[in-house]
């Protein structure tokens, strides 16, 4: 940044005025401070943007929304709200019209509402199972009887898209005048690019916001809908209820992957199955069955829809808040600040009015979360954002600009491949190492080895390709050019991620990072199996933790399905401190915690401070023992933490029967119930975005041709 002209000598001048820009950074509207004197008046906003990117990247957002009000006016942040009229009148007969789907929204209401209005014949369809063919004949029927049709989830039926262009392109001119083609599908790859490009295309935004979104459910209710004929409080109150866990899980997406693991397509449907159950069951039972209601709702209504098992603990935990007796108590708080609670059992305008005077941004205190979560969301909505326009930007010029970035590219490869280590030796590893009943850590290592030596041959053959290439020498394939535009955006090479460890890095990072990774085997092969284990070097920490539990077992002839883990925190142990491995298990260390953190006084987990979003994980002893004998029973005093490779958490089910991302659950003491960190989305993490600290120094330990990288782009 001290290169750029205007912002030249700007860290002199947050050295010299250190409580100035203090203030922004602790300010809740960073955005709308104003910057120490001498930058307030010599910069523009754009040029206060970058300044601002550095001290609070959480609030780039907002600062865009004032840039784009500043110069292009307020229309431009705000969206349209949808005029279904005015889209059908710009259609004809060969303009289909396509509702493009975000998380949460679904159009058939709005679509069967406006073909009653204008008394036009409808029918619909989900495309996929099958479908196809009965999607062709109500096609054939609409187009001779004037009716319309909508193809929902056209992204479901990939291999059906090629025959949908068809389908279009043979509309005739002699089909009957009403006809009409509604599409509806989730942005796709492989739609159809001419039917995008000829038809009229829409977009539902869902409700940001619990305000937002109880007025919209509220709103589109009729008065029968609030009504029971037993028991009409007990019903609007548990109504109430069902309308508000709508809206917390529907809103906890905008937090990512702290809101849910996977974001679900929840929907009012859901909502409405729930409402209708609930009526049901309100009448068949004397006493309300609050199991029944919990299990209905968040483990086959909406539960159907989730595939992961944290997320289907987060989602009956949420249930668990809003089905159960004190629902039916006036006042019931749903957040400690008593800002949201349950209003009395009264008519659909008391509803709206109680809705009303709810805050318009919703607090995370609301979801369970700390506040810090608001922050991660926003600075990850900002990296997503700018890696968006850097990803637009043309890829090829003419002249001096194209050599110059050819150039930066060029250097950079050869100082990568000048720093990147040599392959290990195999033939000797394995003679060191050798296959052993009584040590199965020796297995992990070469396993580990093979690893890191096919990213490490990926690399350097990849490296040496991109310089001929650029040098002319030989054709540039397509792997490589993606690979020159990575380099050049300080991110790593798809080749390089398709061979290495899962990792969220930038380029200059991830470098960093795997020569800590390697030193810490190399650290290995010469001194022998760690005392203590840095686990975040593992490129598959889930075999180092079986051959733990092998060794274990094979030592007390114990059968390894029998086994779990205990969880002994050494807080008072750091890893330079360990000269000797335990008699059994091993020390672990370099685990991250996010949405929480360890209280090194009080030896439990409690809440994070503020703006202190990552914390380390303290010293564990991860000691196998014998469960077979043990009563399955949840344990008071801790939470079930779960541990990830990376901050995305979602994973796949690798060939190994491993998850891609998820490592195991730990055991955290606690003094506060589990729902409370459930629901505050708190994980472990092997690794973060950047380089958190760097593990045990190995400062003695050289690789071949490898220093620490440090490259700027």
């Amino acid at each position: 940044m001290d290169n750029l002209p205007k912002l030249k000598g700007i860290r002199e001048s947050v050295l010299r005025n250190p409580t100035g820009y203090r203030k922004i950074y602790d300010s809740q509207n960073a955005a709308e401070e104003p910057f120490p004197e001498a930058e307030e008046n010599k910069l523009d906003y754009f040029q206060k943007m970058i300044l601002l990117k550095m001290l609070r990247p959480d609030k780039i957002t907002n600062a865009m929304q004032q840039f784009i009000i500043k110069n292009l006016g307020k229309e431009f942040i705000e969206p349209p709200t949808l005029e279904l009229k005015k889209c059908f009148n710009d259609s004809t007969t060969k303009t289909p019209l396509i509702f493009i789907l975000t998380q949460g929204t679904d159009p058939l209401a709005q679509y069967q509402d406006f073909a009653v209005e204008l008394g036009k014949q409808k029918e619909y369809i989900s495309l996929g199972k099958g479908n196809e063919k009965t999607a062709l004949a109500l096609l054939d029927q609409a187009k001779q009887n004037g009716g319309w049709v909508l193809l929902q989830n056209c992204h479901l039926a990939v291999s059906w898209m090629p025959q949908l262009e068809l389908v279009v392109e043979n509309i005739s001119d002699t089909v009957h005048k009403d006809f009409r083609l509604w599409l509806s599908s989730f942005v796709c790859a492989e739609f159809p690019v001419s039917v995008l490009q000829n038809a009229v295309k829409m977009t539902i935004e869902p409700p940001s916001g619990i305000k937002a979104n109880l007025k919209l459910t509220l709103t589109n209710m009729k008065p029968e809908d609030l009504t029971h004929p037993k028991k009409p409080n007990e019903y609007k109150k548990l109504l109430f209820g069902f309308c508000f866990f709508h809206a917390i899980v529907q809103d906890r997406r905008k937090f990512g992957p702290i809101g849910w693991n996977i974001l679900y397509e929840f929907n009012y449907e859901d909502l409405k199955v729930c409402i209708a159950q609930l009526k049901i069951l309100l009448n068949d039972y004397e006493e309300i069955p609050y199991k029944v209601l919990n299990f209905l709702g968040a483990e086959i209504n909406y539960g159907g829809r989730v595939t992961d098992d944290k997320d289907g603990r987060l989602i009956k935990t949420i249930m668990l808040d809003f089905m159960n007796p004190k629902m039916l108590t006036d006042d019931y708080k749903f957040s400690e600040s008593g800002t949201y609670f349950s209003p009395p059992a009264k008519e659909k305008e008391d509803y709206l009015k109680y809705i009303k005077k709810l805050p318009g941004v919703s607090h995370p205190e609301i979801f369970g979360m700390h506040e810090n979560a608001a922050i991660i969301t926003a600075q990850s909505e900002t990296r997503d954002i700018l890696e968006t326009i850097l990803n637009s930007q043309p890829r090829s010029s003419a002249g001096a600009r194209e050599q110059e970035r050819d150039t930066i590219v060029l250097n950079l490869a050869k100082s990568i491949e000048s720093k990147t280590p040599m392959p290990y030796d195999m033939e000797m590893i394995t003679k060191k190492y050798p296959t052993l009943y009584e040590e199965s850590m020796n297995t992990v290592l070469t396993q580990e080895v093979v690893r890191y030596n096919g990213l490490l041959f990926e690399m350097r053959s990849s490296l040496q390709e991109i310089q001929l290439a650029l040098a002319g020498a030989v054709v540039m394939s397509e792997d490589i050019e993606n690979m020159r535009n990575s380099i050049f955006n300080n991110a790593v090479p798809k080749i390089w991620t398709g061979k290495g460890f899962l990792s969220l890095k930038p380029l200059s990072s991830w470098l960093i990072d795997l020569l800590e990774r390697l030193k810490f085997i190399q650290n290995w092969i010469e001194n022998g199996t760690p005392a203590c284990f840095w686990i975040s070097g593992f490129f598959f920490p889930q075999a180092f933790l079986t051959g733990t539990k092998q060794n274990y077992a094979r030592n007390h002839t114990i059968a390894i399905d029998k086994l779990a883990f205990e969880f002994i925190i050494l807080d008072d142990k750091k890893a330079e401190d360990i000269k000797e491995k335990p008699k059994d298990g091993c020390y672990v260390f370099g685990m991250l915690l996010e949405g929480a953190r360890w209280n090194y006084t009080k030896h439990i987990l409690d809440d994070s401070l503020p703006k202190e979003l990552y914390t380390d994980i303290p010293f564990i002893w991860f000691m196998p023992k014998d469960t077979s004998k043990e009563e399955a029973t949840n344990k008071e005093g801790i939470y079930n933490c779960p541990v990830y490779k990376v901050l995305t958490r979602h994973g796949t089910l690798s060939t190994t029967g491993h998850s891609t991302n998820f490592v195991l659950f730990i055991e955290i003491p606690s003094r506060d119930k589990e729902n409370k960190w459930i629901k505050a989305g708190v994980a472990g993490f092997l690794a973060l975005r950047y380089q958190f600290f760097t593990p045990v120094s190995y400062t003695h330990l050289t690789l071949p041709t490898s220093d620490l990288v440090q490259i700027s782009v």
